[in-house]
């Protein structure tokens, strides 16, 4: 039953929010037209449900050859590959509004966890590879809140010296493993729409840890 009023969810809220947000979406797409190498749209392959890839959508935010420059497939705070519109959009999310088509068509769902690259699915321990896209990738979920800041973070690691991939690989990819088994392990209608209203809440109060008050057994992030 679950499972059937999430779907509903899905399509039900993504065509409202593309018949609503048509306003906001129109002087984006003119914006970046006509700002920085003039592309609009971002697609590439990601890994989704049970391990399947699928083309994600997104507004483009960074130049079209970004993974071949310095940097790859991490982004940090002030990355010099960023366009014009794209530090905005990026910091306001509205560079995932084109992902409600991939939800409307039902490749993803508005809650699940992220959906990754291959490289970066490969970096998850074994036992997360087998299980966390047994539920659809999402626009948002626990491990999107959670690492709110993961771009301020790996621009840290790297001022620092740090390695940023073995961080993602020692530390991010590991936990978020742990967070989206947690959401497996509870997931619910209440749940979904606590979520959704958690993001909302990250995006305006970024600073504020309202999911530590509201899921007392999260795993704790101690990095």
């Amino acid at each position: 039953m679950y499972y059937l009023l999430k779907r509903v969810f899905d399509v039900l809220s993504s065509g409202i929010a593309i018949l609503f947000l048509s306003p906001l979406l129109i002087p984006v797409i003119i914006g970046l037209k006509f700002t920085g190498e003039g592309y609009v749209f971002y697609k590439q392959e990601r890994v989704g449900y049970k391990n399947k890839p699928f083309l994600i959508w997104k507004f483009a935010t960074m130049l079209k050859d970004s993974a071949n420059m310095p940097g790859g497939i991490m982004t940090t705070k002030k990355d010099p590959r960023i366009t014009p519109m794209g530090g905005f959009l990026r910091k306001s999310k509205i560079n995932e509004l084109p992902q409600l088509f991939n939800i409307f068509l039902g490749r993803m769902s508005v809650v699940g966890p992220r959906p990754v690259m291959k490289v970066s699915f490969e970096a998850y321990p074994d036992e997360v590879q087998k299980v966390i896209y047994n539920v659809k990738p999402g626009l948002t979920g626990i491990g999107s809140i959670i690492f709110r800041d993961e771009e301020e973070m790996i621009s840290e690691v790297k001022n620092n010296g740090g390695d940023p991939w073995e961080f993602y690989k020692e530390k991010i990819y590991p936990f978020k493993g742990e967070l989206e088994i947690w959401y497996q392990s509870n997931c619910s209608f209440l749940l979904d729409l606590q979520l959704i209203f958690m993001t909302v809440w990250v995006i305006l109060l970024p600073t504020y840890k309202l999911y530590e008050k509201w899921f007392k057994d999260l795993p704790e992030r101690s990095f």
